[in-house]
């Protein structure tokens, strides 16, 4: 089995329990000096962390790459 029918699988799974797929998110956050996470993945999710965005999902997923 290859990397990518790993990740496919395992975002197939969390889709078919209602999971919201979410692209992946970068590493390095450019122009966010604010920026004290250190889980890459969930750098995306900051603004909903502080209360500054709504949710789009409850639930979501992704893959780092």
């Amino acid at each position: 089995m290859t990397a990518n029918e790993i990740r496919k699988a395992f975002l197939d799974f969390f889709a078919s329990k209602g999971h919201t797929i979410v692209p992946s998110a970068p590493i390095v956050v450019k122009n966010d000096p604010t920026l004290m996470f250190t889980n890459a993945g969930m750098n995306q999710f900051k603004d909903i962390f502080l209360g500054e965005a709504a949710a789009k999902s409850s639930r979501v997923a992704d893959t780092q790459r």
